[in-house]
């Protein structure tokens, strides 16, 4: 027998979540299925709108302004302005330890390399270091953590021209962590408060630390570490080390694996749940039945062929880099249904001899109506129960224009809400 819903969504990244949580909070019964972990984990955990044009123009003041000035093809163009606005109320609404919602206007963040990244919206742990504060800073990097240099940081911060004098200092972390320590075990010690071994005396790990810090430090009004200080007691770890320093304490979004992105990941799974939706993870989609309409998938499991059913269906499995989209000699394609996925006969087509220039495949994805239902090479619809959401969409490219959050959330939503009309 086939496990049935009304609306089936495949793959678990932002756009996947995005769009079980719309049409389960719009009623539908809601299923979601994951092959992988959330690439959310690998995320800053913060969410952009859109901080460059398309031509590269930037950074934006207020993304709002600019999607209608993108190209036809874009994503926020099939959904419009008014429903990317919609679906970051939504956003919101489901991660309330979010900031920026009170505005259009992108916020400046810095980050783990000493760039300044616009942002829609960023977590409460950031709040305290944006670039816009003329507040002086003291960034702390830790010598077990080889991924953030915070003196080269610092010095990357002033080259940008930010308003306010900031320094890099280095300290090593109480409990002497190893160079491979993964970030989730900083966070854990200093949730706990473990007392670690310092100088032959015990100490708790939230003090220890600042104990380390606070001879650095030259009346800073701010002091920023890299993301790890808690997880699930992120801020009551901030206020004490805070008190303790007599500074405002933040985090500076890290790379792979990301504290932020694992605490968005959780926040959004849990919300998932308290709307009612069943999940599962750790299988993937191979099959399906159906022409004009796709009757059923089969998911593998231990050897067996699960068959799911349901009304609608929402595509949401990332892009080249995330396989939802994959690449051959024989070409590009989408693996799940075989959506039509447009491009250029001639491999060489696919790129620009320029590093940083036009390069074709940033832009491949599959191309929909204004349903978000994907279209075939002559513009006709593949089938009438699917949606695509997130990267899996061609028509932009999220890592030049800083779109990639934004648009998940937009076209998730939205492919998500008129599943669960349609259902």
């Amino acid at each position: 027998m086939a496990i049935e819903s009304d609306v089936l969504v495949i793959g678990g990244g932002l756009a996947g979540l995005t769009s079980a949580l719309a049409a389960a909070r719009a009623g539908a019964d809601t299923r979601l299925v994951s092959y992988k972990q959330s690439t959310l984990r690998n995320a800053s955990g913060l969410i952009d709108v859109l901080g460059y044009t398309s031509d590269g123009e930037g950074p934006l003041a207020d993304p709002y302004a600019a999607i209608p000035d993108l190209p036809e093809e874009h994503p926020y163009r099939t959904v419009g302005v008014d429903t990317v606005r919609t679906a970051m109320s939504a956003f919101d609404d489901a991660v309330p330890s979010y900031r920026g919602g009170h505005t259009d206007r992108n916020a400046l963040v810095p980050t783990h390399g000493g760039t300044v990244k616009p942002t829609a919206r960023y977590p409460d742990s950031a709040a305290d270091g944006l670039a816009s504060d003329d507040r002086d800073v003291a960034l702390v990097g830790l010598e077990s953590m080889t991924d953030f240099d915070a003196r080269r940081a610092a010095a990357h911060l002033e080259a940008a021209g930010v308003p306010f004098d900031v320094r890099g200092i280095t300290v090593r972390f109480p409990g002497d962590l190893r160079p491979d320590a993964k970030v989730t075990r900083y966070a854990k010690l200093l949730d706990a408060d473990e007392e670690v071994s310092v100088r032959g005396r015990r100490r708790p790990a939230r003090a220890a630390l600042a104990e380390r810090v606070n001879p650095e430090l030259r009346g800073e009004p701010r002091v920023g570490f890299p993301a790890i200080l808690g997880d699930d007691e992120a801020t009551a770890v901030r206020e004490e080390l805070s008190e303790r320093l007599g500074a405002a304490v933040f985090e500076v979004p890290m790379g792979p694996p990301s504290l932020p992105g694992l605490r968005l990941e959780d926040r959004l799974f849990a919300a998932l749940s308290e709307a009612g939706a069943s999940i599962e993870t750790g299988n993937p989609v191979t099959e399906f039945d159906g022409e004009d309409r796709i009757e059923q998938v089969y998911i593998e499991k231990n050897g067996a062929k699960i068959p799911n059913s349901a009304e609608q269906y929402v595509l949401a499995t990332g892009g080249l880099v995330g396989k939802g989209v994959e690449s051959d000699r024989e070409g590009v394609y989408e693996p799940i249904f075989d959506c039509h996925v447009a491009h250029p006969e001639d491999r060489y087509d696919w790129f620009d001899t320029d590093v940083f220039g036009d390069h074709e495949f940033a832009g491949f994805g599959v191309r929909t109506d204004e349903q978000l239902r994907p279209l075939d090479a002559g513009g006709t619809v593949e089938f009438e129960n699917l949606r695509a959401a997130g990267s899996v969409l061609g028509g932009y490219d999220f890592a030049a224009e800083k779109s990639g959050s934004g648009v998940s959330i937009a076209t998730g939503y939205d492919a998500g809400t008129n599943a669960a009309s349609e259902s």
